[in-house]
């Protein structure tokens, strides 16, 4: 009988810790899925402040303060737009001097938590940079979807499509260049954003169902006059731009890609954004019900950037250290596609910072890349 009322308990108890563990992978699934904006990403630690002045902000020393070009420096209330490290400035040995270009709002203070963002501008194009442009609404597929759009006296318009972590805010980094060269900008919304339709269950699809609102910012940029569309995506806004290229609709209107840190993998970004949360043990079961609550198909996923099935001008932009979106996969789909792939890599530039890390190089890939497509 002992023997009996033993055997009972251990399974209760083990019964017990597999529930737990499901209930554990399921809550950690699902905040892997609500990375919104502002959400610091895996690799994207807090920075104390030391110090700040009109000039320069003084940052503990880590890898990340370290970093070469421009970001914006974000916390509760808080953001800021910081430049490259100062060298000729005396300081400690483990600060970091960088040079401040503005708060945008708040206070940066001393003692402050803050991380970088790739996101460095807030407002609308004509606030943040003084271009002007249009407050549009793109019918979208479950609601309207509010859009900026730059007119531009070329006949390609760019779709300009932001990833994890960010809002449209993020593109108007690559704006004023875009603007120099004469191009009709549309910056859409994506379900989920301020403004535009909320998904039911409040979670995002890593560019699965995002893919929807891109082919109605295309459709949006012909009716507008567009001949043809070059989407320039980052991070999961990227997978969203290659999935509605692949698109029969969508895709005869596409005329190229530029793809800045696409997510190829869903199951390894979602590896890495459940990895902020649970023990790694759990962290499969994470990725397991992250991938079915949100219905990602990994298998449609490749098949959209299977090689042989690449149809147009693709630049892609990545970072060999990309925590999120692993960069063998652009690599590889490069190496496949010589004949119509360019691959820029930028080290030390995390996932979708390129530009912030070096933004002359970034714009003369992207000059070179769209001048025959215009």
């Amino acid at each position: 009988m002992h023997l009996v009322r033993t055997t009972a308990w251990t399974a209760a108890v083990a019964a017990a810790a597999s529930a737990a563990a499901l209930a554990a992978g399921r809550y950690a699934g699902t905040a892997a899925l609500r990375t919104g904006p502002g959400t610091p990403l895996p690799g994207e630690h807090p920075l104390t402040v030391h110090a700040a002045d009109t000039d320069t902000v003084t940052l503990a020393r880590t890898p990340n303060a370290l970093r070469p070009g421009t970001y914006g420096l974000t916390a509760p209330g808080l953001h800021a737009i910081v430049g490259p490290p100062v060298a000729d400035v005396s300081h400690p040995h483990d600060r970091v001097v960088r040079r401040l270009v503005r708060v945008v709002h708040g206070h940066l203070h001393e003692g402050a938590h803050v991380h970088f963002t790739p996101q460095v501008h807030l407002g609308d194009p004509y606030q943040a940079l003084g271009i002007a442009h249009r407050e549009v609404d793109v019918p979208g597929a479950d609601g309207t979807l509010p859009a900026w759009f730059l007119p531009g006296a070329r006949d390609t318009a760019v779709v300009a499509v932001h990833g994890l972590g960010t809002t449209r805010e993020h593109p108007m980094v690559v704006l004023p260049f875009l603007h120099r060269a004469r191009l009709p900008v549309l910056v859409p919304a994506l379900r989920g954003d301020p403004g535009a339709p909320r998904p039911a269950d409040g979670i995002g699809r890593l560019g699965a169902a995002e893919r929807h609102d891109v082919a109605a910012a295309v459709a949006e940029a012909v009716r507008r006059g567009a001949r043809r569309v070059v989407l320039l995506g980052w991070s999961t806004g990227a997978t969203a731009a290659l999935l509605a290229a692949a698109d029969p609709q969508t895709g005869p209107r596409v005329a190229g890609l530029v793809l800045d840190s696409p997510v190829l993998d869903w199951d390894a970004a979602l590896h890495a954004l459940a990895g902020r949360r649970p023990p790694a043990a759990l962290r499969p079961l994470a990725v397991h019900s992250a991938r079915a609550r949100a219905g990602l198909d990994q298998g449609e996923l490749r098949a959209a950037a299977d090689p042989a099935r690449l149809a147009v001008p693709t630049l892609l932009l990545h970072a060999p250290d990309d925590p999120v979106a692993p960069w063998h996969l652009s690599r590889d789909l490069a190496a496949h596609r010589p004949d119509l792939v360019t691959l820029r890599t930028v080290r030390d530039a995390g996932h979708s910072a390129l530009w912030n890390a070096d933004p002359a190089g970034y714009e003369e890939a992207l000059r070179r890349f769209l001048t025959p497509l215009m």
